[in-house]
């Protein structure tokens, strides 16, 4: 196993969009763990006044690189990294092992005809956000402290070839802005992989979130991360799902909320069905006494909703 630091200078940056093409930054083999750093979620409008916080250097020279090349959505992604072996058709393994803060702000915003209440909430309106990293929490401008609770809005691999390039903005089958604040350090996220190397990339940097996202930000922010990156050719998946220590964790995205429910249920049926040896007709009723669903975010074009499994329920 070897180590990896991919920094955010401009080479290693994307912004807003997804490309099968993207060149890699690093290759990395099997088993390998990468520490990644990533750049806020945020346009030029966004960065903070003086006085309300660093602006991170690397940030502003990313800005100013891939200004003439910016696809459809905010997000600066570093990456994509190749991984040696992983082919379509794999599964590519991303054990998330640590996410910290790395700058002294964050952002949260209401941008209009967008987020959960686009027809009452019509004014574009920011809030700059103090982060204090070593009481581990993020200040409103009022004074209210929340804890910070950091975990990457993105994590994908690289869309199929007939895809071509995307916006960052939707979360789909490789990932992408999934939103989900349940993809945080001890998590173990498995990825369907689509082109040769997986090309594993992240970035959305989150302080913090709520289940919903629902005026369409969280604590935008700066993260590092360190992920171990692992092929499995014993897996077949073709959307997202995740695991830790306690919890299987089911993800659907659809425009339509509903669907997106259906979506994560019937990935957790598959999976509990498989792997507690039950039938699909008794993983779905288990399911209704004992699996939680929520809904991931609302915000992101394909609305996300999750099911929570406890594992300890797999046996008898």
């Amino acid at each position: 196993m070897a180590n990896y630091e991919i920094d955010w200078k401009p080479e290693n940056v994307f912004w807003g969009y997804f490309d099968p093409a993207t060149k890699p930054v690093a290759t990395v083999a099997s088993g390998d763990e990468v520490l990644l750093h990533a750049l806020p979620a945020c346009d030029p409008p966004d960065l903070p006044p003086e006085g309300k916080g660093t602006v991170l250097p690397a940030h502003l020279a990313a800005m100013d690189a891939h200004k003439s090349n910016k696809g459809a959505g905010p997000h600066m992604v570093t990456g994509p990294v190749y991984v040696d072996g992983a082919m379509p058709g794999d599964v590519l393994q991303v054990d998330i092992l640590e996410v910290k803060t790395a700058q002294d702000w964050g952002f949260t915003a209401i941008m209009p005809l967008l987020g959960a209440l686009p027809d009452e909430f019509t004014d574009y309106e920011r809030l700059h956000i103090a982060i204090d990293q070593e009481a581990g929490v993020c200040r409103m401008p009022w004074g209210l402290e929340l804890p910070l609770e950091p975990f990457f809005g993105i994590m994908a691999v690289a869309p199929p070839s007939e895809w071509g390039r995307i916006g960052t903005p939707e979360p789909r089958a490789m990932g992408g802005n999934m939103d989900n604040k349940e993809l945080k350090p001890g998590t173990t996220l498995y990825l369907p992989v689509f082109q040769e190397g997986a090309l594993f990339s992240a970035g959305d940097g989150h302080g913090r979130q709520g289940d919903g996202e629902v005026c369409i930000a969280a604590v935008e922010t700066a993260l590092t991360g360190k992920f171990r990156l692992t092929v499995r050719k014993d897996m077949q998946l073709k959307t997202p799902f995740a695991e830790n220590a306690e919890y299987l964790i089911s993800m659907g995205f659809d425009e339509d909320l509903d669907e997106a429910m259906r979506k994560a249920v019937r990935d957790m049926i598959d999976v509990v069905a498989n792997r507690a040896g039950l039938t699909r007709n008794h993983a779905y009723m288990l399911l209704s006494l004992a699996g939680d669903l929520r809904i991931t975010q609302v915000v992101d074009g394909e609305k996300g909703v999750h099911m929570m499994f406890k594992k300890e329920w797999l046996s008898d």
